[in-house]
């Protein structure tokens, strides 16, 4: 049952004992991730205009990688007017990107209201090349998760976790994922029905996982699916995210062998609001380009539109903001 609160509920002192002497299997970890209230909550905050949205708005939909310059992320979206914003990888409560919650910081920027829920609990500080950007030996907080960003406030949200296994924190579940980067919880996505003028619109933000391949993606988009049909069966349905395509299959990265496409045709959803184009690029916490990968889409039923172009995630002085572009479409109810 997913609750709604002003601030996820922190973990404290002696959850954080646990999970530090727990063994590292799926067992533990379902134990674990129940006993924590924040895997099951979405926050909500942020400011905006009161409903509805128009018949005809930008969507976007981006992997922030953390989200290391809120302001100047926000300012590089303002230019295209999105009423609707799909994030994922975004810290709350990290000392690498500076304790901030970066959801809520950007919808202020925007001037928009905010949904954000936990993928994961973050027991470390990062990879090396996040380490340089810590302002703290700890985190405050420790959260990193995915939001939605909306002009308009939200009429209901809801949390569809994707899995429990604990692939980042359980060696039995596939190695304990990147061993640099321990962690509690596990891929989901937030769902939200929005007011507009042609009636209500169900939009949802979420990410795949990219320690696993296609057959165990398809698994996870279709519990996605099964979970909007539960949320909002007749509305129309806005999906966008990094569903992690092609991802761990080198050395071309092909994004055709994912079964999820067609799972997606078979629900009565299509692809065709995505722009063309690979969507990863060399950052700060990536330093390299040597992947070109097609990771981000746009998935819809009942709606029509046209994609937009793919944002290239460059601010100020050409300074990447995150190792994906942002994509947007033009939504027409």
């Amino acid at each position: 049952m997913t609750q709604t609160a002003a601030a996820l509920p922190a973990v404290t002192e002696a959850d954080r004992a646990r999970i530090v002497a727990a063994p590292r299997n799926s067992a533990a970890h379902r134990e674990l991730f129940a006993s924590l209230p924040a895997m099951a909550t979405v926050e909500l905050g942020g400011a905006g205009r009161t409903g509805p949205l128009p018949a005809t708005f930008t969507a976007a939909a981006w992997n922030l990688e953390r989200c290391l310059f809120p302001e100047d992320s926000a300012a590089h979206l303002a230019a295209h007017g999105p009423k609707v914003v799909l994030l994922s990888e975004m810290d709350s409560g990290m000392a690498r990107t500076g304790q901030r919650n970066t959801t809520a910081e950007m919808a202020r920027a925007l001037g928009m209201y905010y949904a954000y829920a936990v993928e994961f609990y973050e027991m470390g500080l990062g990879g090396p090349t996040e380490q340089p950007f810590c302002v703290d030996s700890f985190n405050a907080a420790g959260w990193h998760g995915n939001g939605i960003l909306s002009a308009v406030p939200f009429q209901r949200v809801t949390l569809i976790r994707l899995d429990d296994a604990g692939l980042w924190f359980a060696s039995e579940a596939g190695g304990a994922g990147d061993p640099e980067q321990p962690r509690i919880g596990g891929r989901m996505a937030v769902a939200a029905e929005l007011a507009t003028e042609a009636g209500p619109i169900c939009v949802v933000s979420t990410h795949l996982e990219s320690n696993a391949d296609a057959a165990y993606r398809h698994a996870q988009f279709e519990t996605l699916l099964a979970g909007i049909d539960g949320f909002a069966p007749d509305m129309p349905v806005l999906i966008g995210g990094d569903l992690n395509t092609g991802n761990h299959v080198p050395p071309d990265y092909d994004w055709r062998v994912e079964t999820l496409f067609d799972l997606a045709r078979q629900h009565g959803y299509g692809w065709d609001l995505t722009p063309e184009g690979v969507t990863t690029r060399s950052s700060l916490i990536t330093p390299h380009n040597t992947r070109r990968m097609k990771l981000d889409w746009f998935c819809v039923r009942g709606l029509d539109g046209s994609p937009g172009p793919l944002l290239p995630s460059l601010g100020p002085g050409d300074r990447p903001l995150s190792d994906h572009e942002c994509i947007l479409c033009r939504l027409a109810l």
